[in-house]
């Protein structure tokens, strides 16, 4: 099976695969986000290295029993015929109510079928207030009207 779109990426396509990956990522449904990934996929998330679609969904159902109220946005960088780079935001709460804002890159590369084989990704949190807060969408893929990174400041 294939994964639309496939490489080798034109700039549109790119754009897509970003999208795509934010509205799966916003469902916070580790079984849906894991089928993105090939099924020897390998990660670095900040300082875990997964190999795998069985570690990723058990790190991604961890991650969001955590990470409360997660809302994301994502963005290219650039693209190559099978490779993405892209800088995004999220944020978050945790068991206390303190929220975050997640500040991050990652660096994708594609098989030929448009799964993600290889996914490194850098992130840094920063505490926020709740006034600060910029991401309010009800939960779930963030609405085409919304503002992404750059219109936001961020």
């Amino acid at each position: 099976m294939t994964r639309m779109p496939v490489p080798p990426f034109s700039y549109q396509d790119a754009v897509k695969k970003v999208r795509m990956a934010e509205d799966a990522w916003n469902t916070r449904d580790p079984e849906k986000v894991a089928l993105a990934y090939t099924p020897d996929t390998r990660w670095r998330n900040r300082s875990a290295f997964l190999n795998g679609r069985d570690e990723v969904r058990a790190f991604l159902n961890r991650k969001w029993a955590t990470e409360n109220g997660y809302r994301l946005i994502k963005e290219i960088w650039t693209h190559s015929n099978n490779r993405i780079a892209v800088r995004f935001c999220y944020e978050y709460h945790d068991a206390t109510g303190q929220w975050f804002r997640a500040y991050g890159n990652e660096n994708w590369e594609f098989d030929a079928d448009g799964y993600m084989a290889v996914r490194y990704a850098s992130i840094n949190d920063v505490p926020i207030a709740d006034v600060d807060r910029l991401f309010h969408w009800p939960q779930g893929p963030r609405p085409l009207d919304h503002k992404g990174l750059d219109a936001l400041g961020l």
